[in-house]
């Protein structure tokens, strides 16, 4: 009996090896298939669609792909009809996995990522993030972040909304970290309302600092209801920080 749990362990182990290669490989292999598109649709848009709407929109389908063609996840959207396409939002989520920017493009809706640097070096996805006008960001340099604070500005007053993690890195454990201050000093500074948005389940998809796929079908994303310049126009970006922390903190409490 115990030679048999273990070689159902080893059976297990084998397959989430090999459902894992499947993950990665699929993840490049259709980035690489699609990357003609993106590079397509900039230079014949680049004229008339300066906030690469049309760009965007592509993007999120490629999302669509991806974890489509992957049967260990199923990722269910709540809210979405809150967020108003005619209007501009910084956007604000808590950070479980690397997974996350894949399932917040479900959201189907026009916004530039603020991610780290490096990860625009990544052949074919990264690629596609720059021909896409998403903002960079170095960690741990105070000129870096000083930059990204003036290009998510100038961006917002151009129409686009912008996403950020204001935990600043992955959650280890799904429990949600402390929020930093420059979301909520960049919503303040340029009075554009909140949107604040809740994933939940991908810290189990794919755990913080490992390759390995996890099987679950209950990654959720949620849309919490905007949150309007007037009601923290009189806030400094500390105590907003604090507010929608605890409105995402309550979520995530209250849902299963």
């Amino acid at each position: 009996m115990g030679k048999g749990r273990d070689m159902g362990r080893e059976d297990g182990g084998i397959l989430q090896i090999l459902a894992s290669c499947y993950f990665w490989a699929s993840l490049f292999l259709v980035s690489a298939l699609l990357f003609p598109i993106p590079i397509f649709l900039w230079l014949t848009t680049v004229l008339f669609d300066r906030r690469r709407y049309i760009l965007h929109q592509f993007t999120c389908r490629w999302s669509d792909i991806i974890l489509g063609i992957n049967p260990y996840w199923k990722v269910s959207v709540e809210g979405r009809e809150k967020i108003d396409p005619a209007k501009v939002y910084v956007m604000v989520s808590n950070h479980q996995s690397g997974l996350d920017i894949l399932v917040l493009f479900n959201l189907h809706r026009h916004f530039k990522w603020i991610a780290k640097k490096s990860l625009f070096a990544i052949p074919f996805i990264g690629w596609n993030m720059a021909l896409n006008g998403y903002i960079a960001i170095e960690r741990g340099r105070g000129r870096s972040k000083l930059q990204m604070m003036d290009k998510a500005a100038e961006s917002i007053r151009a129409g686009n909304s912008v996403i950020l993690f204001p935990e600043g890195t992955r959650s280890p454990d799904g429990a949600l970290q402390s929020y930093k201050t420059g979301a909520f000093r960049l919503a303040i500074e340029t009075q554009t309302p909140i949107l604040p948005v809740v994933i939940k389940g991908t810290h189990r998809a794919i755990k913080k600092g490992g390759l390995l796929i996890h099987k679950n079908d209950q990654i959720k994303l949620f849309v919490l209801d905007p949150i309007p310049f007037s009601t923290f126009s009189h806030m400094d970006s500390k105590g907003l920080a604090l507010m929608v922390h605890e409105k995402t903190r309550l979520e995530l409490q209250s849902r299963p």
